[in-house]
């Protein structure tokens, strides 16, 4: 268990807030590291794994335009605001919903292996806001081929813990 996931916890307990999580390049391994504490749905909604565009246009509404537009695409600052924006939207229950999105290679495209995007959204009293969305860049080495999951694997944990960390300085205040 990722000890960053306990003080986000304590975080949201403290503050009365309730995450709910949308991931892709992570593959659902945030939301793995929260089913790990007992007791974790007193502030822990839920995630959505959406690997596919299709599955973000069905399930979020993201329009499918936008996630083939090559100077968009599902990742992108944009779309990784209207995942956050959406699965909010979707959880009545949620004060907080994180997004993420990002290319762990091998087969990035051109200057974009590594990027990631972090989004966070919060409700307020009478509308869904946007708070941040934030870059990034791993630092881990790529996958070299489709077979190197122990690569993989790290860059999704380091994606994972980029956006732990980002949780950990949003999830305090109401």
């Amino acid at each position: 268990m990722n000890e960053t996931t306990l003080r986000i916890r304590d975080l949201l307990k403290g503050s009365g807030n309730r995450l709910v999580l949308v991931e892709s390049c992570t593959s659902g391994w945030v939301a793995s590291q929260f089913g790990m504490i007992p007791g974790i749905s007193e502030c822990f909604c839920g995630s959505l794994v959406v690997y596919r565009n299709n599955s973000k246009n069905q399930w979020l509404e993201i329009d499918q335009a936008i996630l083939d537009d090559p100077q968009i695409g599902p990742v992108s600052n944009r779309v990784t605001t209207e995942l956050a924006v959406s699965v909010l939207r979707k959880t009545p229950e949620a004060t907080i919903a994180a997004a993420i999105t990002g290319h762990l290679g091998p087969g990035a495209p051109s200057g974009q292996d590594g990027n990631i995007f972090i989004s966070i959204a919060r409700r307020t009293i009478s509308s869904i806001e946007s708070v941040t969305t934030i870059p990034g860049q791993l630092k881990a080495p790529c996958p070299q081929h489709d077979l190197d999951f122990e690569a993989r694997f790290i860059r999704q944990q380091e994606a994972g813990n980029l956006l732990l960390t980002v949780l950990e300085g949003v999830s305090t205040s109401k």
